[in-house]
């Protein structure tokens, strides 16, 4: 059986047209822990933090055809204005937007009759507080339900402007998505009808799921209410 033929999309790209990866920081230790002892054995362990750097067409499979029906159905805009980069990484296709261009690009997935990416699986939010100027990234899955294709649209900000356009005009399932990556990393949705707290009380202070958040010893409020740490709480034995 012929390999190549098989492997996916990603069994047809040039490995010269794969970019460099994108080194944001190193990691020592197991878990990058600081300030407390690793008792995994591995404190010795130093490795970089990368992300995959950019591919080059052609892209392989049905990836050259979505590119450039997107570069199309983007009118005066021109791709290199709206995207960032492309990646194809492990069979994936991965679109990292210009937050200022993406409803627009969001829009034209949607509807254009050669993409058709109709509906959007959610939105997951993740922080890389190395990643300097890009801190913040919310990442949308789409999929096409007419062609049976699926796609990631990328997109990040700074912590120092946590601002992104919220896509529930173009895709109204990312009500709840939104809010949650709001609650959790502090990304403000602009445009969102109601973009308050899903999970985390309204008055709680900080966004648990970020890098920078305390692991631990942190007291609960809620309502007025305190809830001492569990370093500080009575012991019973």
């Amino acid at each position: 059986m012929d390999a190549a033929a098989t492997a996916g999309p990603e069994g047809t790209i040039p490995e010269d047209r794969q970019g460099d990866p994108e080194v944001i920081g190193v990691r020592h230790g197991m878990f990058g822990v600081h300030g407390t002892g690793d008792t995994s054995g591995y404190g010795g362990l130093v490795r970089p933090v990368s992300l995959p750097g950019g591919t080059g067409g052609p892209f392989g499979g049905w990836f050259d055809g979505a590119i450039a029906t997107l570069r199309a159905a983007l009118g005066p805009v021109a791709l290199e204005q709206a995207l960032e980069k492309v990646i194809v990484f492990r069979g994936e296709l991965t679109l990292h937007v210009h937050r200022e261009h993406l409803p627009l690009v969001a829009l034209a997935l949607r509807d254009d009759e050669g993409l058709r990416f109709e509906l959007c699986l959610g939105v997951n939010g993740v922080h890389y507080p190395e990643d300097e100027g890009r801190e913040l990234h919310a990442v949308y899955q789409l999929s096409s339900i007419t062609h049976g294709y699926r796609l990631r649209v990328e997109v990040s900000a700074p912590d120092a402007d946590p601002h992104i356009p919220s896509l529930f005009e173009v895709y109204p399932t990312t009500d709840w998505h939104e809010r949650e990556t709001y609650d959790f990393f502090g990304i403000v949705f602009d445009g969102h009808p109601s973009l308050t707290r899903i999970t985390m009380p309204d008055d709680w202070r900080g966004h648990p799921q970020r890098k920078d958040y305390p692991l631990g010893g942190i007291p609960v409020e809620y309502k007025g209410a305190r809830i001492p740490p569990p370093d500080q709480r009575r012991a019973y034995s």
